[in-house]
């Protein structure tokens, strides 16, 4: 496993009005985001090409909503993550199509 270009700790995971945990994690990782329970169990992940984050709106400025192969869930980060996750994920996606351009030729 390689070192993660995002983490964020202590986010909590939500699926419509279910919680699914309150400290989980969000890695973005050798392409993919993941979405893991306080335990480390995995909650879902795709690449990043099948995955679409959300921030603003009216879940507000702590939250974004992440859309992870067709299932939406709500992120509450902190001060600071949403917009550090957005990033993450566009870097990531960036670096991947070049790797794949440089690559596939």
């Amino acid at each position: 496993m390689g070192e993660a270009d995002y983490v964020a700790t202590g986010v909590r995971i939500g699926r419509l009005l279910r919680s699914l945990t309150r400290a989980g994690r969000v890695l973005v990782r050798n392409g993919r985001l993941e979405l893991l329970t306080s335990y480390g169990r995995e909650i879902d992940s795709a690449p990043l090409e099948r995955v679409r984050i959300s921030g603003g709106g009216w879940y507000g400025a702590r939250r974004a909503l992440a859309t992870v192969d067709g299932t939406r869930y709500l992120l509450r980060l902190g001060l600071g993550h949403r917009d550090r996750l957005l990033h993450a994920v566009r870097t990531a996606r960036a670096k991947d199509a070049a790797e794949r351009g440089v690559l596939g030729g």
